[in-house]
């Protein structure tokens, strides 16, 4: 398997990023100790918006809204207004079982990218079979789709398997979520009424520096299931806006009361022309202690002497390259690990 790996070690503010079922910011017990957790759906979704807000390639779009999508398609295809609807509707169901109680949608999320979309229209009103029209469709406004991958329960045969590799982002120490008490103030009371808020609440929080870990499977990305219809060039341009995304997007929970906009303190970033998928996260195993330096120097100095100790058992784990230490910052960096 030929492999991109990021290693990535950032920090974050006051601030709840990836909320539980009663509010509270993730967590999870490793080494014994509670850390603070960011889950890899999460940093999934936000890297998949910001890749879609700026490069073409990325255009999927998940939703339950199939039938409106699909009705304008068949439309502007060239049937006439009943038959659009009639095959839109049989369209939906091989996705997706219909909603009782909203017939323009279906019961789960599908993704599909416009594209797609239109290339199954324009075959069915051609007379090409439903499920043929979408077997055959490519999907080269879909990059998303090829990274992030699709599960489609009423027919496998439309699942696809995602050529990116997430992990849970978890702190490089132990971390303990707090609570802020908060007040709201009343601006139509009088002097005469009592001093109180007019509201008071509270949310809980946690601030943290982070280890997380994305990789990208090469080999799977150019197989013609994925991005194989794209030239090397294209793939190439479509690796650079997923990995500026996977490094710089934040996930937006709280963003106007906590805002944690960040960048990595560093990435590790390794090529491996075979191998598997390889986490540094046991370099933090025994959690890090600041040591009155703050958590990110000392949580990078033990990714680097965990990786070291795993190459002097195992041997080279690939060409390694450290973003602060790349001559011309992260575009620079980016091509080196592009690089053939």
């Amino acid at each position: 398997m030929k492999l991109i790996e990021l290693h990535i070690l950032q920090s974050f503010p006051v601030s709840c990023l990836n909320r539980d079922d009663v509010g509270s910011p993730k967590s999870a017990v490793f080494g014994g100790v509670q850390r603070a957790r960011i889950s890899s759906q999460c940093l999934k979704r936000a890297s998949r918006v910001l890749a879609h807000e700026n490069h073409a390639g990325f255009e999927g779009i998940r939703s339950r809204h199939l039938l409106l999508p699909f009705t304008e398609a068949l439309s502007a295809a060239g049937l006439d207004a009943d038959a659009a609807v009639k095959q839109a509707e049989a369209l939906c169901v091989l996705f997706s079982k219909k909603d009782s109680k909203h017939p323009e949608q279906v019961t789960t999320a599908v993704y599909l990218s416009p594209g797609e979309i239109q290339q199954i229209a324009t075959a069915i009103a051609g007379g090409e079979d439903a499920k043929k029209a979408i077997k055959n469709a490519t999907r080269t406004d879909a990059a998303d789709i090829a990274l992030f991958g699709r599960m489609i329960a009423n027919d496998p045969n439309l699942n696809v398997e995602g050529a990116s590799m997430f992990s849970h982002a978890l702190s490089t120490h132990k971390t303990n979520n707090e609570v802020d008490f908060f007040s709201a103030v009343d601006d139509r009371k009088g002097d005469a009424e009592d001093a109180g808020a007019g509201m008071i609440g509270s949310l809980e929080f946690n601030s943290a520096t982070y280890y997380r870990y994305v990789a990208i499977n090469l080999d799977l990305l150019a197989a013609p299931t994925h991005l194989g219809g794209l030239s090397e060039d294209e793939r190439k341009d479509i690796l650079r806006a997923f990995i500026k995304s996977a490094l710089t997007a934040v996930p937006n929970a709280r963003k106007n009361s906590m805002n944690a906009g960040t960048l990595p303190h560093e990435v590790l970033g390794i090529r491996k022309d075979k191998g598997q998928p390889l986490q540094l996260i046991n370099a933090f195993e025994k959690p890090v202690s600041s040591r009155g330096q703050g958590f990110a120097a000392a949580s990078l100095d033990e990714m680097k002497a965990h990786l070291a100790s795993i190459e002097k058992v195992w041997g080279a784990q690939g060409e390694q390259h450290f973003l602060t230490e790349t001559d011309g910052g992260l575009d620079a960096f980016i091509d080196q690990l592009l690089k053939d």
